[in-house]
């Protein structure tokens, strides 16, 4: 396969990790563009292998930015106490459990051994675990579904205090107690739309969603906006518990910017 054509396979898979990176599709698809200028002036940037390369590449302009290798613009005194948080932990445990590359392969894309990319990982989870619990919303009309995703979410250290399998049922759960989490199908049981579900709950509050539908082609069309964090099924936890984490963490860092 030509080199330009094997980057093209892989490109769908660098905008979502991009996108669940940088918190937006906008500010991800500024990176991968990049991505793709410095390959347009050099291939051989890419080194061993075309998918571990686009990824190194990428993350050599990810990292090569000051802003990105600072742990955020947390303001003194806020109650978050993200600001310890550092981008290199986030990226080891994305690539790990969000892209599923093996260790020698996420090692070789940051740069590390591997002693050191699995270090990263676990300080990730250790810097985060309690600063993301928070009440969660799950609108899905599957059983089985449900009921694994309620149990990796209080595993994650999050409260469910709600499971609606219906448009109506998610309304009246989140009016008894508002979450600070949704996670959403898209297609629901009597045939109402988990989407529409979750624009009429955030019309009334910012709340972070993540879809995790079998119809991700709904979502992804290019005519609007994409979400940014976005699970198709069927799905691997790791991979709910990487999305989750880090649709927390923008939330909380975008509100407290707002505030200071």
């Amino acid at each position: 396969m030509l080199t330009s054509d094997a980057i093209a396979q892989d490109l769908p898979r660098l905008r979502r990790y991009a996108r669940v990176l940088s918190g937006t599709q906008a500010a991800g698809d500024a990176y991968v563009s990049a991505t793709l200028e410095a390959l347009a002036e050099d291939a051989g940037v890419l080194g061993a292998g075309t998918t571990v390369g686009l990824f190194r590449t990428f993350t050599r302009i990810w990292n090569s930015v000051e802003l990105n290798r600072k742990a955020g613009d947390i303001s003194e005194g806020s109650d978050l106490h993200l600001a310890h948080v550092a981008p290199l932990p986030r990226q080891a445990f994305l690539l790990m459990s969000l892209e599923d590359f093996p260790d020698h392969e996420a090692a070789f894309v940051l740069g590390v051994d591997i002693a050191e990319l699995r270090s990263l990982v676990e300080q990730f989870g250790q810097e985060l675990a309690d600063e993301i619990a928070t009440d969660v919303l799950i609108i899905e009309d599957e059983p089985l579904i449900a009921l694994n995703l309620e149990e990796l979410v209080k595993r994650l250290g999050h409260r469910v205090v709600g499971m609606a399998k219906t448009h109506a049922e998610a309304l009246e759960a989140a009016s008894l107690k508002r979450p600070g989490l949704i996670l959403a199908d898209v297609r629901l049981q009597d045939g109402s739309s988990g989407l529409d579900a979750v624009n009429d709950l955030i019309a009334k509050s910012e709340v972070p969603v993540v879809f995790i539908t079998a119809y991700p082609e709904r979502l992804l069309t290019g005519r609007r906006p994409e979400p940014a964090f976005l699970i198709p099924k069927p799905f691997r936890e790791a991979h709910v518990a990487a999305v989750v984490t880090q649709a927390l963490f923008f939330d909380r860092k975008a509100k407290t910017v707002k505030a200071s």
